[in-house]
């Protein structure tokens, strides 16, 4: 939706993959592929970062014959030396005190221009500004945003 039409050549590219690593668990690209198909979900939003992911759950969803959702992969939020924000790297998680202002804050970094005035807003006021007001457009240029 948001990068245009990506294509890869999986067999060329990537060659045969694992869905079933060694340990008995299944891997990620199986995984999530039957979880979207058992949930029956349409609309897939994720990070840039996983974009190389997708040819190969639409290949496993092809040979599992279950319907491809639409996908649209966003902008990476990233530390200010570039690095994506994670967990596991300990960034700074968002003061659920200052929700609001977050949320504004990220809708801003997204291209969406929600209004200086709703920066103090409570959290449903401004969830439905921003279910309103969403538009992909603005951020068709942004290849990622610092927080």
């Amino acid at each position: 939706m948001l990068q245009g039409r990506f294509e890869q050549d999986v067999a060329a590219t990537v060659g045969d993959f694992v869905v079933r690593r060694r340990d008995g668990f299944y891997a990620y690209q199986l995984a999530v592929v039957v979880d979207d198909a058992e949930q029956g979900i349409t609309d897939v939003v994720r990070g840039r970062d996983l974009l190389d992911n997708t040819p190969r759950q639409i290949l496993l969803q092809r040979a599992l014959n279950e319907p491809t959702p639409r996908y649209c992969h966003l902008p990476l939020v990233t530390e200010p030396d570039g690095s994506k924000l994670s967990k596991r790297l300990r960034s700074v998680p968002i003061d659920e005190s200052r929700a609001p202002e977050a949320l504004h804050g990220a809708l801003a970094m997204l291209g969406q221009k929600p209004p200086a005035g709703l920066v103090r807003a409570d959290l449903r006021t401004l969830w439905a500004w921003a279910l309103e007001n969403w538009t992909l457009a603005p951020m068709r240029s942004v290849s990622r945003v610092s927080s």
